[in-house]
C-alpha cells in the first residue's frame, strides 16, 4: 500500500510538472505567428489521436455508456477543453505564464459561487476563508498600483480560462461514474479540436499557423518540436500520469498535488525563457494557492463526513 502511494505521488508530480510546460511551448508558437486557437487545436487534436486507442479499449463492449454520455463529452470538449485552453493560450500572449496560470486557477473559487448560486450550497467557513485568500491573492497578482504593467486584455483571457476550468470541475463532478476517464479526456479533446477547426474554417475564430523555424529556449528550431512538446509532453504524458495517479491516490489527493503545477510553470518559464513574476505577484500566487488548498480541504472534510458522496476528478484537468 505504501509503495502504491509513493508511486501515485510520483505520477501526480510528473503530471503537474509536464502540464506546466504547456505555456512555455505555446509561447514559442504564438511568437512565431500561430494563433492561440490553432495551437490549442493542434495540441488537443494530436493528443486525442494518441489517446484514442486506450479510450476505445476502456469502453469496449459498452456502447450504451458512449450513447448516454455524448452530451457530457461534447460539453466537456467545448468548455473544459476549448474554452479553458484558448483562454490560457491567449492570456500568455500578454501576461507572464505563471500569472496567466494563477488567474486560471481562480476557476476553482468560481465553482464555490456556482454551487452557492445554482444549488444553494452555502460555503462553510473554511471555504469562505479560502475564497477570501484567493481574492486577496488576485489583487496582489494584478498589482493594481501599475508596477507590473499587466495588460487588461490578458487578464480577461486568464479569467476566461478560469471559467473553463470551473466548467471542468462542475462537469467532472456530474459525469457518469461508468464513463472511463480516458474516454472523457480523449473524446473531449477530439470534440474541442473539431469545434475549433470548424469555427476557424468558418472565419469565426483566427486559425493561423506558420511552418518555419521558431525561437525556443534561446535557440532556433523546427516548429515541429514545440508542437510535439505541446501535444505529447504537455498533454499525453500528464493525462496518462494523472489518470494513473488518481487511481492510486484518489481524485482529491491527486488534485492537491496538482496545485504544484503553478510552481512548476513559474520554474519552467524562468529556466527556459527567463520569465519570472514580481515579488508582489509571487506573494499573491502564494495566497491563491493557499486559498484553493483551503477550499479543497473543506471539500475533503465534507466528503469524509458524508458517506457515498461523489468525488470529482480534478486530477485529469484538461484546461492547460
Amino acid at each position: 500500500m505504501r509503495r502504491d502511494a509513493s508511486a501515485g505521488l510520483g505520477l501526480a508530480l510528473l503530471s503537474a510538472a509536464t502540464f506546466a510546460t504547456s505555456g512555455t511551448f505555446a509561447r514559442s508558437l504564438i511568437a512565431a505567428g500561430w494563433s492561440a486557437e490553432a495551437a490549442v487545436a493542434a495540441r488537443v487534436g494530436i493528443a486525442a489521436l494518441v489517446l484514442a486507442g486506450p479510450a476505445i479499449w476502456s469502453v469496449r463492449g459498452r456502447p450504451h455508456v458512449i450513447r448516454r454520455n455524448l452530451g457530457t463529452v461534447g460539453l466537456f470538449g467545448l468548455l473544459a477543453v476549448a474554452t479553458a485552453q484558448v483562454g490560457f493560450f491567449n492570456a500568455v500572449r500578454y501576461l507572464p505564464i505563471g500569472v496567466a496560470l494563477l488567474l486560471e486557477y481562480l476557476g476553482i473559487i468560481l465553482v464555490v459561487g456556482w454551487m452557492w448560486a445554482v444549488h444553494r450550497q452555502r460555503p462553510r467557513r473554511l471555504t469562505l476563508a479560502g475564497s477570501a485568500a484567493a481574492v486577496l491573492g488576485l489583487v496582489l497578482v494584478l498589482d493594481l498600483n501599475g508596477a507590473s504593467g499587466l495588460d487588461p486584455v490578458g487578464v480577461l483571457w486568464g479569467l476566461g480560462a478560469g471559467v473553463g476550468l470551473a466548467a471542468y470541475f462542475v462537469l467532472s463532478a456530474r459525469s457518469d461514474p461508468g464513463l472511463p476517464a480516458a474516454f472523457l479526456a480523449s473524446g473531449g479533446m477530439a470534440f474541442g479540436a473539431v469545434v475549433l477547426v470548424g469555427l476557424g474554417v468558418a472565419g469565426v475564430l483566427p486559425l493561423s499557423a506558420t511552418f518555419g523555424d521558431v525561437e525556443f529556449a534561446g535557440h532556433r528550431m523546427s516548429w515541429l518540436i514545440p508542437i510535439a512538446g505541446l501535444s505529447i509532453v504537455a498533454a499525453v504524458i500528464p493525462y496518462v500520469a494523472g489518470i494513473a495517479a488518481a487511481r492510486r491516490l484518489g481524485a482529491r489527493l491527486s488534485s492537491f498535488v496538482g496545485l504544484t503545477e503553478v510552481m512548476f510553470a513559474v520554474l519552467v518559464a524562468w529556466l527556459v525563457i527567463g520569465e519570472l513574476p514580481t515579488n508582489v505577484q509571487l506573494l499573491g500566487g502564494g495566497f491563491i494557492v493557499a486559498g484553493v488548498a483551503l477550499v479543497r480541504i473543506d471539500e475533503l472534510r465534507l466528503t469524509t463526513r458524508t458517506p457515498g458522496a461523489r468525488q470529482a476528478e480534478p486530477a485529469l484537468a484538461a484546461e492547460r
